[in-house]
């Protein structure tokens, strides 16, 4: 075969394989659409799914399943995300712990979220919340750290997991002040959130979606925002950088497909992802549940922003003085 038959050999190959592309594109979904969740049901990333869930079943037909997989601080639902078959018909939630703080927290991550994952969309920014049972004898951030150091005892403190935000961030208040306390790990923030209410553990970061009723209601004593402003739904609790200068830390969700999912699915994934996520009763949605929508950018512009916070929480948990204790 001649170089210009070879040429047009190639072209004509090239050719079909974009219209296979674009057909498979037309045609997905063409099952049912899983959500995976990697902590348990009733925190942010539970509610995000459920708030988009009905709006692609609406667009496309097919059934859209939330599907929790707790464990290992989110890392057992994200490798079962990434291990997913890579045709788009199974999404993660993943927030920041999954795809930036797990990189410098663990000696050895089973996954690579800059390679083994393609970004979707970004959903929400997540502020946390310092609280206490009531029945702690503290009402402001400084009580709190001065009630810790004076304790015989760490005290000690729910979270959903180890690196999560409820984990890291009252690591970071401990490394900022030297007050000793030590973490009791649940499955999601949900079951922490009821213990501290119960009073079986004093104290926790929670992210504010799950935990805006109990603070509403009395049931927790909101000491603090994570987040260096205030956050319009509980306006009367100061950032804990007001108390501890330099404090500023907040959480994110993204919807993200494992790598390799063709590149037209992942177009019409982040297409529509983008426009569930910018229509204004969605965001009134997210901000009803304690979320601060987020806008989101290309694809390629995702995945320049998650390397960038795998560097920017990689400077956290060093601050932290736990970079890979798991």
């Amino acid at each position: 075969m001649g170089f210009l038959a070879r040429a047009r050999a190639a072209i004509a190959c090239a050719a079909l394989g974009l219209l296979a592309t674009s057909a498979a594109a037309q045609e997905f979904p063409t099952k049912p659409i899983t959500i995976i969740v990697p902590f348990a049901a009733g925190g942010a990333g539970d509610i995000l799914a459920r708030i988009v869930g009905p709006r692609l079943e609406a667009k496309w037909g097919q059934p859209v399943i939330v599907e929790h997989r707790p464990g290992a601080g989110g890392v057992v639902g994200a490798v079962a995300a990434a291990r997913a078959t890579a045709d788009g018909h199974t999404l993660v939630i993943a927030p920041s712990p999954t795809m930036a703080v797990n990189v410098t927290l663990f000696k050895k991550l089973p996954y690579d979220p800059a390679t083994d994952f393609t970004p979707l969309a970004l959903a929400a920014a997540t502020p946390f919340v310092l609280v206490v049972n009531p029945g702690l004898p503290v009402k402001s951030v400084k009580e709190f750290i001065d009630y810790a150091k004076k304790q015989p005892q760490p005290v000690n403190y729910a979270t959903s997991g180890p690196g999560v935000p409820h984990h890291l961030f009252m690591e970071l208040l401990k490394s900022m002040t030297g007050a000793a306390m030590t973490p009791v790990p649940y499955k999601g923030s949900l079951p922490a959130l009821n213990d501290v209410v119960a009073g079986h553990v004093p104290t926790m970061f929670v992210d504010l979606g799950p935990a805006l009723g109990q603070v509403q209601g009395g049931g927790v004593r909101a000491l603090g925002v994570s987040m260096a402003r205030r956050v319009e739904l509980i306006p009367d609790v100061p950032p804990i950088n007001e108390t501890l200068p330099g404090f500023d830390v907040s959480s994110w969700q993204m919807f993200a497909v494992a790598a390799g999912t063709p590149k037209a699915v992942v177009d019409k994934l982040h297409s529509e992802l983008k426009a569930i996520l910018a229509a204004p009763e969605i965001r009134a949605q997210i901000l009803k549940a304690g979320m601060l929508p987020m806008d989101t950018g290309s694809v390629s512009d995702l995945q320049g922003f998650v390397r960038s916070e795998i560097s920017r929480w990689g400077d956290v948990v060093r601050k932290a003085g736990i970079e890979g204790s798991m």
